[in-house]
């Protein structure tokens, strides 16, 4: 079925474009959610005004999704979660978690799937996370997971203090008997 894309649909087209796409997809997702139309003679003759539209929308997101980042860029979240005595943590942080703290941060929604975890976080400790917020915006936020009741500028503190004390030498010196 050949359709005019009235909105930009990420992986597949761009506002304005007019493509043949399978009839299911279209009659089942495009077209009830408003992301495309049918191309009739009338739609065809809208193309134009529609690039200019999709256009428009796809900078003005582009430059709201910059501004985020610069908001987002360098910034602590601090993530509370119960953990035993070693750090480990009962659970493990998830990217829902991250984006429930960021949407609390900046008032804005963020969607779970744009936080990019590399491995699953399952100790108390500081890390880097990638926020992807845009094909071409992506920006880098630093996670302290610290323990329930622990305050987490105390927490960062001993983080630090441990890594500041230099490792024990005479119990490596010493060959077991």
């Amino acid at each position: 079925m050949k359709v005019v894309f009235l909105e930009d649909v990420p992986g597949v087209a761009q506002g304005g474009d007019v493509k043949d796409v399978k009839n299911g997809f279209a009659r089942n997702y495009l077209i009830p959610q408003r992301l495309a139309a049918p191309a009739t003679r009338d739609s065809l003759r809208r193309i134009d005004r529609l690039r200019n539209q999709a256009e428009t929308t796809r900078l003005k997101t582009l430059t709201d999704m910059r501004n985020l980042a610069e908001e987002l860029s360098g910034s602590r979240i601090d993530i509370e979660m119960r953990a035993g005595v070693s750090g480990r943590l009962y659970g493990s942080v998830t990217n829902s978690i991250v984006a429930e703290k960021l949407e609390s941060l900046t008032d804005r929604e963020i969607d779970r799937r744009v936080i990019q975890i590399p491995e699953s976080i399952r100790e108390t400790g500081v890390y880097a996370v990638q926020v992807k917020l845009h094909t071409d915006v992506e920006t880098d936020v630093t996670l302290l997971v610290h323990p329930l009741g622990m305050d987490p500028d105390e927490f960062a503190a001993s983080l630090e203090a441990e890594e500041a004390e230099p490792p024990d030498e005479d119990a490596e010196a010493e060959p077991a008997a």
